[in-house]
């Protein structure tokens, strides 16, 4: 498998995947090499099958766990091995729809309290105040703040805060 990890490796180098994404690809195959106790080259279409059947249905992996997994082991048969097979463009996870966790004013309070540092309150306030993802807050420069109008007026994300 060295040899073939090494090959993928530098296959997603070239794709431009990131080192986060290159572990968790090397990790998704390496189950699967585990769960067969087979090398990956060796596994057959029907038992690539088997295996996402088994994660889904007996592992009860979560959608975002079976993407990770189906997206490596894709990418690893795909572009390393060369394989076109069919069971790669069949499987999907599907979609979580997860409502986003809502605080309560008094938990909020409560964190914001908690809060020694007068930079750092500053931040979570104007985080929960404007509703801004936490990047989007980080990148956010006096000159974008309007204290007149009381707006934000950077573009982030393609809204207008």
């Amino acid at each position: 498998m060295s040899n073939l990890r090494e090959r993928m490796m530098n296959d997603m180098q070239l794709h431009g995947f990131a080192e986060r994404t290159h572990h968790a690809y090397v990790r998704t195959v390496r189950q699967l090499q585990q769960f067969y106790n087979l090398s990956p080259e060796r596994i057959p279409e029907e038992q690539l099958r088997d295996y996402f059947i088994h994660r889904k249905n007996i592992s009860h992996w979560s959608p975002s766990t079976m993407r990770i997994a189906y997206s490596g082991i894709k990418f690893f048969y795909t572009y390393t091995l060369k394989r076109d097979w069919g069971i790669l463009m069949l499987v999907r996870a599907e979609t979580e729809h997860k409502l986003p966790t809502v605080l309560t004013i008094d938990e909020v309070r409560l964190i914001l309290h908690a809060v020694n540092a007068p930079h750092n309150k500053a931040y979570l306030t104007l985080v929960y105040s404007c509703g801004l993802r936490l990047q989007e807050a980080l990148h956010l420069q006096v000159s974008d703040v309007d204290g007149n109008r009381m707006r934000i007026n950077r573009l982030m994300s393609g809204v207008q805060s």
